[in-house]
């Protein structure tokens, strides 16, 4: 690493520890409030304000223009309250601030043995480990590595007591590590919504969307239940979670099973999205 990204990479991380060390000095409500509403007033003049409202205008062709405008301005309050609970995690866990309405289906998931867990990026996705561990699973994840390596580490730390069974960056290392875990009886966790170059074509709010085939192959391959997850965040800092289970075709013609499977989970987070549109990530690059 030459000199001058090292440097960058530590003045970064520094403000970075401090930003979070402000953040976890301010109550819970404040911290998450001030927050989403300082994001609300700045991403909007960020480019990818313009590719969220492009992306809504594709998924949502019946809205005007000021329903996915404040569609759009919902789903940065909405990150940027996430990004301030990241730092409370462990209070939100403690002070019980997450509603199950499913109850007797989720505590039934730890009879069930391998299972493989996948949320998209709605309401605050980082509560899914805790919800886990909450009715005595122990999951491993998969996260996608940051570029400052600094920062990066900082946050897997942060991550790791969610994930007893191991949090690794995604690689071809972690992906057999993932599926040794589940065909050992363990629980493996995925957010599955993000762009995957050389995925299943799923179809995606009207528009073919390249997606992971990865969570599908694996409950396939371990004979596990495909679980799709999510947590919408309900008044404040509180939020409830809700699962259904993903029909995974076992027949002789493995690829075709799992491009099956790979579709209907998008289906079932779309159907999740469309419930609360302002708490998903519509500036990404999903389909292009």
């Amino acid at each position: 690493m030459n000199p001058a990204r090292r440097l960058r990479h530590i003045a970064e991380y520094a403000g970075f520890r401090l930003l979070g060390a402000i953040i976890g000095a301010i109550p819970l409500e404040l911290a998450s409030r001030w927050s989403g509403a300082g994001w609300r007033r700045i991403a909007p003049r960020l480019r990818r304000h313009q590719r969220a409202l492009a992306n809504l205008a594709q998924a949502f062709p019946e809205k005007t223009p000021a329903e996915r405008e404040r569609i759009a301005l919902g789903m940065w309050d909405n990150l940027g309250r996430t990004f301030a609970e990241f730092f409370h995690l462990s209070q939100i866990i403690a002070e019980d601030r997450l509603r199950f309405e499913q109850p007797g289906e989720v505590a039934a998931l730890r009879a069930r043995g391998a299972l493989v867990v996948c949320a998209p990026h709605l309401g605050n996705w980082e509560i899914l480990g805790a919800a886990a561990r909450v009715v005595g699973l122990a999951p491993a994840g998969v996260y996608q590595a940051l570029t400052n390596p600094l920062v990066d580490r900082y946050i897997s730390a942060l991550r790791a007591p969610l994930y007893p069974g191991g949090l690794m960056a995604k690689s071809p290392r972690a992906a057999k590590a993932m599926l040794r875990y589940a065909r050992s009886g363990g629980c493996v966790s995925f957010l599955a919504d993000q762009r995957e170059g050389r995925g299943v074509a799923a179809p995606f709010f009207g528009r073919p969307a390249p997606s992971t085939p990865f969570p599908a192959l694996i409950a396939r391959a371990a004979d596990a239940p495909l679980i799709a997850a999510r947590v919408m965040r309900l008044e404040g800092v509180r939020f409830a979670l809700a699962i259904e289970e993903i029909a995974v075709p076992r027949t002789a013609d493995r690829d075709a099973d799992v491009a099956a499977a790979t579709c209907a989970l998008q289906a079932a987070f779309e159907a999740m999205i469309r419930k609360a549109p302002e708490q998903w990530m519509w500036a990404h690059r999903r389909w292009d």
